[in-house]
C-alpha cells in the first residue's frame, strides 16, 4: 500500500488521520495502520496528535484549529486565542489555548501546540461554532473569553489587567450580565476596571456569588 498517496487523498477530505477509521475503510488491523503512520512522520507528512489520531500535514489550509474538537469533544478555543482572533487583544499566544470541562491537557508536537484548561462544567456555555475547510471547531464568544480569561487568571492567583484590552467590539451589558454567572470575584473585577475609565454606571447590578449558567 503506498501510503505517501493515502495520505495525500485522504488530505483532500481531512487534515486528521484517525487509526480505526482508516483501518475499517482500507481492511487493515489497527496496529498495522498505527506503524504505516509512525513510518510516515519520520518522512515528516504526518504528526502523532493523539493515541490514535494524526495531523495530516499533506491537507491544503489545514490549522490546528481542526484537532480542537478531535482530540476533545467538550472543549473550545478560549483565553488568550480567543482574545487574539476578536481582536481584543493584540498578544499573539504561542500555542492554542482551550477550556474543557474535562481535565486539563497540554499537547505539543513540532508544528502544533493545544493547551486545554479546566473550567468548571457549571461554567462551560458562550460559545458558537465556526467551520474550516475540514470541519468545524467551537470558540468562546468575545465576551465569554474575557470572562474564561479574568476568571482563570483570578483562580491562578493572577490580577488580571484587561486596561489594555479593545473593547470597541465588546457588548459590555453583554458581558457583565455573563460576569454575574461566574463567582463575584470576576464580576467586581470588571466593575473595578470599567469605573476606573470612568466606562459604565452599572455598579448598582447585583453580583452573584454561585456557578450558575445560562442556556448555552
Amino acid at each position: 500500500m503506498d501510503w505517501a498517496k493515502t495520505i495525500r487523498e485522504e488530505g483532500q477530505k481531512s487534515s486528521v488521520l484517525q487509526t480505526d477509521q482508516l483501518a475499517q475503510k482500507y481492511g487493515i488491523v489497527p496496529v498495522a495502520v498505527t506503524q504505516a503512520l509512525a513510518r510516515q512522520e519520520k518522512r515528516g507528512l504526518v504528526e502523532r496528535v493523539g493515541e490514535k489520531a494524526y495531523f495530516n500535514l499533506l491537507a491544503p489550509n489545514s490549522s490546528p484549529r481542526d484537532l480542537v474538537n478531535v482530540l476533545r469533544k467538550k472543549a473550545y478555543i478560549s483565553l488568550e486565542s480567543a482574545l487574539r482572533e476578536y481582536g481584543i487583544s493584540t498578544q499573539a499566544p504561542r500555542v492554542l489555548t482551550c477550556v474543557t470541562p474535562e481535565r486539563s491537557r497540554e499537547l505539543r508536537s513540532k508544528t502544533i501546540s493545544i493547551k486545554y484548561r479546566n473550567l468548571s462544567p457549571n461554567l462551560y456555555w458562550g460559545f458558537v461554532k465556526k467551520t474550516t475547510r475540514y470541519g468545524s471547531y467551537l470558540i468562546a464568544e468575545p465576551e465569554k473569553a474575557i470572562l474564561d480569561w479574568v476568571y482563570l487568571n483570578l483562580k491562578d492567583g493572577i490580577s488580571p489587567a484587561i486596561d489594555e484590552f479593545d473593547f470597541s467590539k465588546i457588548n459590555r451589558h453583554k458581558l457583565l450580565d455573563y460576569a454575574q454567572k461566574f463567582p463575584s470575584t470576576v464580576y467586581h473585577h470588571l466593575l473595578e476596571a470599567f469605573a476606573s475609565e470612568g466606562a459604565t454606571n452599572l455598579e448598582d447590578r447585583p453580583a452573584r456569588s454561585a456557578d450558575t449558567s445560562p442556556t448555552p
